[in-house]
């Protein structure tokens, strides 16, 4: 049992310092092509924060846990916003671009009732459901390129100073050590979760997800403290936007992954977050410091009915 506690807290070092790295090498790359902060935000720091949750996902599913994988992005949206979102804005209000309410909020409240309606109709995420979330992903990306020529004339972002070779070392790196730390986190998770009577959802609901979003909390703090708004939301919009599109749909590529009765209570609830997300800021355009202490109240009252 200390065995596994220790090597979970290993896995999970590995996992926020190899996005850590991977967000500060791949940020400087898309600086030096002049992509705009809030673009950075929705992809490249998005990806690079949702790199923990893709290789526990797809490393879960291929080891049978996949209550772990449904439990880790489910859990791991709920928490970016009610938890990550209601800390930082407590620290400070989030102005939030007009697109992003007008379009990438209620995109994904869209896709995570697609992934609800999947879950409750077939049981499961497929190979059909995996390429429908990759057609949707593929549809996100363009309208990101697109978005991006339109305003990349209009931003003025400082060329990076370091050369291209470093940055792309250290991508790379901060990807192998995701990797490597996401086998870490799976086995240890699932031996501690069969050592406590724990089920495969309630650990991927709580303690997967909150080491995955560990990433997703620093980069957001630390954005908004330098009143970057724009990566600060990005970021967790573009996170969950990545977890369900990208992730479930690449693990489901994979291999089938079964979507239990249990897990759709969940889904609606991380649906209802992002309808709360938006009515919050559709009409002011910002996360004030009341929404945040709305959101973690929301949160440890979600917290208290997983463990009832």
């Amino acid at each position: 049992m200390i065995k596994d506690i220790i090597v979970l807290i290993i896995g999970f070092v590995l996992l926020i310092k190899g996005a850590d790295f991977f967000v500060a090498g791949a940020s400087g790359i898309a600086e030096k092509f002049r992509i705009p902060p809030i673009i950075i935000g929705l992809t490249i720091v998005a990806f690079g924060t949702s790199a923990p949750e893709a290789a526990i996902s797809i490393s879960a599913g291929l080891k049978g846990s996949a209550g772990i994988s449904i439990g880790n992005v489910l859990g791991s949206n709920i928490m970016n916003v009610l938890l990550i979102l209601g800390i930082t804005a407590c620290i400070v209000p989030l102005k939030v671009e007009l697109q992003t309410v007008r379009f990438d909020i209620p995109f994904t409240v869209f896709i995570s009732a697609v992934l609800v309606l999947f879950g409750a109709l077939a049981g499961k995420l497929d190979l059909r459901s995996g390429l429908i979330f990759w057609a949707l992903f593929i549809f996100f990306l363009i309208r990101l390129f697109r978005q991006t020529m339109a305003q990349r004339e209009n931003e003025r972002v400082c060329p990076h100073k370091q050369q291209t070779w470093l940055l792309v070392f250290v991508t790379l790196a901060g990807l192998a050590a995701v990797a490597w730390g996401s086998n870490l986190t799976v086995d240890s998770a699932t031996a501690i979760a069969k050592y406590m009577g724990m089920s495969d959802r309630l650990i991927g609901l709580t303690i997967v997800a909150f080491g995955t979003s560990l990433p997703e909390l620093v980069t957001s703090v630390t954005a908004a403290r330098k009143n970057q708004a724009d990566i600060a939301i990005g970021n967790i919009v573009g996170s969950n936007i990545f977890n369900i599109l990208f992730v479930l749909g690449t693990t489901a590529l994979i291999t089938t992954v079964p979507y239990t009765s249990r897990f759709i209570a969940d889904g609606i609830i991380s649906v209802a977050v992002m309808v709360l997300l938006w009515l919050c800021v559709f009409k002011t355009k910002e996360l004030k410091r009341w929404g945040g202490i709305m959101f973690l109240a929301c949160y440890c009252a979600y917290f208290i009915w997983l463990n009832f």
